[in-house]
């Protein structure tokens, strides 16, 4: 599914008026018949309803919906806020059919401004703002904001809650944005519906086909895709039925030092478990015995030192290697990893203490192969690119630094963002906050690596991975609930997502 910008929205708005054709106060009809329906699917005709409409279209769509819910027997109450005397063309014709149905469900506000009383049990839908806003609410819009959050009602935003810009909101007034309970956005998400810091101003989420164009939509170039289960299953490779492990991939993981043997040990049963013909896991000697009982199935490399990775390994005859999983960032390790990134021919996922070295040696950066994936959380990640002030920014940050080195930044969270060298964004749909736990991460890894090694190139290995690591963590949720999922788990619900995503 493509998220457009808010400049998309309404490039597809008007693609779907001049090529369906349908008009515009048309169009709008039609998204307030859906809205009105996710209304009275939840609030009953009992439930007293205080409607505040913006000038524009997304005050346009409100005074429909006002006059829908009144059709339905709702009581209603409509403030029109029109303080430069001007309204969009469509919220105009709105507000006269809405005169025309019940002349005093409306008031409109030009100067003065009485606020209603805002009680418990009632519904404010909130319809002053949508995706054309491109500045900070303030002065009286600033103040009814805070009126509307300060109250017990319960409160629906159109589209977008009102003050939340669509896509940035770095510098924006947090104070002055809507707290909806529910969000009934039209046809897609907006980009910074899937930032954890939007996420207590949107409330729940429903997003509703309003049948703008297919056609529009294939169309127009977008700069974020979020993931759908067909996307995944167009790039799932087929098992051969004559196939031996070593035609299925040889990978090769870099992880653990002493104490941190649980690291090497859920990135190597991982990799196995996406298929992978043969997984080999260097290793601090010490580790020895936990690799050998734990994971019987991989070949264990040790590395000359007892207790930390020291010296780069030959990487000939491997298809993929993942490094970086509780490896320390001792000195000794450090150069030990950068020789491994330079020496190594084969595709690399650098996670965990490899993007930590990185970090401390930024010039290091310069020397990275193309094509190379990091896989940094958001705290790593400020560590090698400086501190974010949000998630937007951030991300943007990931953008650029993919295009940098060309190579694959998988920005891990909630929504895991992979960002291309191409400066596209393609975000995950899967996983939740039980997935919030140590070794998550090393999961994800050892994932990546064993795609690369059974011949996904590196755009589908790190599609396909965060999807399959997130439905692992959805099923394992199902069925433990999220407050008990461990990294493990992970590993145990990678046979069942494959299941799922193959029938």
């Amino acid at each position: 599914m493509k998220i457009f910008t808010s400049a998309q929205v309404h490039e597809l708005d008007k693609y779907t008026i001049e090529n369906e054709p349908i008009k515009s106060i048309d169009l709008m009809e039609r998204a307030a018949k859906a809205i009105t329906q996710a209304i009275t699917d939840s609030w009953s005709v009992n439930t007293p309803v205080i409607i505040f409409a913006g000038p524009g279209n997304n005050g346009g769509d409100a005074l429909a919906v006002a006059r829908m819910l009144i059709d339905k027997d709702y009581d209603v109450q409509v403030y029109l806020f029109n303080i430069s005397n001007h309204l969009s063309e469509d919220c105009d014709i709105n507000k006269r059919r809405l005169i025309e149905k019940r002349s005093k469900a409306l008031i409109e506000v030009i100067q003065e401004f009485e606020p209603p009383q805002l009680e418990e049990g009632m519904l404010v839908v909130d319809g002053l703002f949508g995706t054309g806003l491109n500045k900070p609410l303030a002065g009286g819009f600033g103040s009814l904001v805070k009126y509307i959050n300060a109250s017990p009602a319960q409160v629906v935003s159109i589209d977008v809650p009102s003050g939340l810009m669509t896509e940035d909101n770095t510098y924006n007034v947090r104070t002055n944005i809507i707290h909806a309970n529910l969000t009934l956005t039209l046809q897609m998400p907006k980009l910074s519906f899937l930032f954890p810091e939007n996420q207590i101003f949107i409330g729940k989420l429903k997003v509703l086909d309003i049948r703008l164009s297919k056609q529009g939509m294939k169309k127009i170039d977008a700069n974020y895709t979020l993931l759908e289960e067909s996307d995944i299953r167009a790039r799932l490779l087929k098992r051969d039925p004559f196939a031996h492990k070593g035609k299925m991939g040889n990978a090769l993981i870099i992880a653990g030092s002493y104490g941190m043997a649980g690291a090497s040990v859920l990135a190597t049963k991982a990799c196995l478990r996406v298929g992978v013909g043969k997984v080999t896991t260097h290793t601090p000697k010490r580790n020895s015995a936990i690799l050998q009982v734990s994971v019987p199935e991989a070949i264990i490399q040790f590395d000359r030192e007892e207790t930390t990775f020291s010296e780069a390994v030959d990487t000939e005859g491997f298809n993929a290697v993942g490094i970086g999983p509780g490896l320390g960032t001792s000195e000794q390790t450090a150069i030990a990893i950068i020789a491994q990134l330079r020496r190594t021919q084969c595709p690399i996922v650098a996670d965990a203490d490899a993007i930590n070295i990185l970090a401390t040696h930024r010039a290091w950066l310069q020397q990275l192969p193309k094509g190379i994936i990091l896989t940094p959380h958001p705290k790593e990640f400020d560590r090698m690119e400086g501190h974010s002030n949000d998630s937007y920014e951030r991300l943007m940050k990931a953008r650029e630094l993919a295009e940098r080195i060309q190579g694959y930044v998988v920005l891990k969270g909630h929504h895991t963002s992979l960002c291309l060298p191409d400066g596209h964004i393609i975000i995950n749909s899967t996983g939740n906050a039980g997935m919030a736990t140590a070794g998550s991460g090393d999961v994800l890894t050892g994932i990546i690596t064993g795609l690369l090694a059974r011949g996904y190139n590196q755009e589908n290995a790190c599609i396909v991975g965060m999807y399959l690591h997130g439905l692992a963590g959805d099923i394992a949720a199902r069925e433990l609930g999220e407050e008990s999922v461990i990294a493990s788990d992970l590993i145990q619900n990678l046979p069942y997502a494959f299941k799922r995503l193959n029938e």
